[in-house]
């Protein structure tokens, strides 16, 4: 754990105050946006195709200023400046890393496309047309709720193998490409740093705006009378619900960090976490906040240690320990 806060407070000593500031800044804004005026629910109104558009248009404009401030006032690379990267605790800079620019045109082509992907992915799919006629309901819509997420990993998986092949990002191979890698991995810490949340998610679990949202398992509410036992289709449903935070980590840190590394070094972890925290737009109000901290968090980790598989750790054990904070909550309140 001691690592831990000596990374991040390394990383805060060599970030640019004003880039820092500036995003901050920025996130707030957005967030009171958000919370005031609906940013995110407004976009979920439109119709599928003006949804992507406008997620699309929402998340490069987000990704482009923090990526500016970053410019502006972080490292300022240009093509041939050798690359700082985080190496045990402190920014060096390393001589030999390939040469890498803000205007590459790969770098370029990597966040428009990361943009568009996330768009895609935070639209409904309407898969009910594919279903056989024989799944009729409630099946049918369990089946739905069920599928969408592990397929929405699979197009991930597809992307990030484009994504390598197209020399966007680079590794031995597409885990060490986005830090899928359990070489020199330790999870006993990440361990630990779950375990100091359990506090705050208990004391999340007796708010109100939480509660209407967690546990998420509650949308099977559909399925009593229908299912005896129904626990076998809830535990199905947490699976496929944790495969979400796979794929979250996979993007965030895999991609948007540790492929990032070759073309701006650790500048990748504040657009990041700016990104990430739009994500959470409909999220309670305190989650959306707090994401954008421990974004930074588990992208300081990630470009440290080169893996994903702490932060997923984290990612998914606090994704599960919501579920059972919201399910105690709603047992006390009632």
């Amino acid at each position: 754990m001691r690592d831990f806060i000596h990374y991040f407070v390394s990383w805060l000593r060599n970030s640019s105050r004003p880039a820092l500031l500036l995003t901050v800044f920025l996130v707030a804004a957005l967030v009171a946006a958000n919370y005031t005026i609906g940013i995110e629910s407004r976009i979920q109104t439109l119709p599928w195709y003006f949804a992507i558009a406008a997620f699309f248009a929402f998340f490069s404009l987000v990704l482009s200023l923090v990526w500016g401030l970053q410019y502006e006032w972080g490292w300022k690379e240009q093509t041939g400046t050798p690359v700082p990267t985080l190496r045990g605790g402190r920014i060096t800079v390393d001589t030999t890393a390939r040469p890498s620019g803000y205007f590459q045109p790969g770098f370029v082509l990597l966040l428009a496309l990361s943009a568009l992907f996330f768009s895609l992915k935070m639209v409904h799919w309407d898969l009910s047309s594919f279903l056989p006629h024989s799944i009729v309901y409630p099946w049918n819509r369990y089946t739905l709720l069920v599928i969408q997420l592990p397929l929405k990993l699979i197009l991930l998986l597809f992307f990030l193998y484009c994504c390598r092949k197209g020399g966007l990002i680079e590794g031995d191979s597409l885990a060490a490409s986005v830090g899928l890698t359990a070489r020199g991995f330790k999870p006993a810490p990440y361990f630990g740093l779950l375990a100091l949340l359990v506090p705050l998610i208990a004391l999340a679990s007796t708010q109100h705006d939480f509660l209407q949202v967690y546990p998420k398992v509650q949308i099977l509410g559909f399925l009593n009378g229908y299912a005896q036992p129904s626990w076998p289709w809830r535990l199905l449903y947490e699976l496929s619900y944790g495969l979400d935070f796979l794929g979250i980590e996979l993007f965030f840190r895999g991609l948007l960090v540790i492929g990032v590394l070759r073309y701006a070094g650790t500048d990748a972890i504040l657009p990041m976490a700016a990104f990430y925290c739009t994500i959470h737009f409909g999220k309670p109000m305190g989650e959306c906040i707090t994401s954008f901290f421990g974004g930074l968090v588990l992208g300081v980790l990630a470009a440290r240690t080169r893996t994903i598989l702490g932060g997923l750790i984290v990612h998914l054990g606090l994704a599960w320990l919501m579920e059972l904070g919201g399910w105690l909550g709603h047992l006390w309140m009632h």
